[in-house]
């Protein structure tokens, strides 16, 4: 798997990916297929996304090292990880119990000390913790909450997935002074946003 092949040039971003490894956030029997370039089932109906599109949407979130970032699906873990390596604090919420902790059981053996997860409705964001520097989504709901377009700063950028079945897109959200500014990336394809 190439990703500067495919695109990926961001030094950082490339950095962490290489320092974070995909096999301890993989299902043992998949652990072979860890770096192939394909989105894997991991637990409880849920994937990993392929490393492309974790890459694509890592550089579109313009991490300097200073950001807070919101994290709604903490998933295996994974996406928060390499967050991790970029940002100050990655607050990331997943609503799949065992999920959440065999993730902060990850996070452990890795020593990252800087992701704060909590088991909840990612929904309704971390409204105790906003307004954040960058949100990111790993799941698509239908459209973007305005629960999480509130909270995120001024200045500030929400990527996630959006749109259900088979017409999603990845879209970048920037909060302006006036509204918000949204640009359609590519075509994807997550597990849904399950609100509640």
């Amino acid at each position: 798997m190439t990703l500067r092949g495919m695109g990926i040039v961001a030094p950082d971003v490339l950095s962490a990916i290489e320092r974070v490894p995909r096999e301890m956030f993989v299902p043992p029997a998949l652990r072979d297929h860890a770096y192939e370039n394909a989105s894997l089932p991991i637990a409880m109906e849920q994937t990993i996304s392929q490393p492309y599109i974790v890459a694509r949407m890592t550089a579109a979130l313009q991490l300097t090292g200073r950001e807070r970032v919101l994290e709604i699906g903490t998933g295996s873990g994974y996406q928060a990880a390499i967050l991790s390596y970029l940002c100050r604090r990655v607050y990331s919420i997943e609503r799949l119990r065992p999920l959440l902790v065999e993730a902060e059981n990850r996070f452990r053996k890795l020593r990252i000390t800087n992701i704060t997860s909590k088991f909840g409705d990612g929904a309704g964001g971390w409204p105790e913790g906003a307004p954040f520097d960058r949100i990111i989504l790993t799941c698509a709901p239908a459209e973007i909450p305005a629960t999480l377009l509130n909270q995120v700063k001024t200045g500030g950028i929400i990527v996630a997935p959006e749109g259900r079945g088979r017409e999603q897109s990845l879209v970048v959200i920037r909060r302006t002074e006036d509204g918000f500014d949204r640009e359609e990336i590519l075509p994807v394809k997550f597990v849904p946003l399950v609100e509640g």
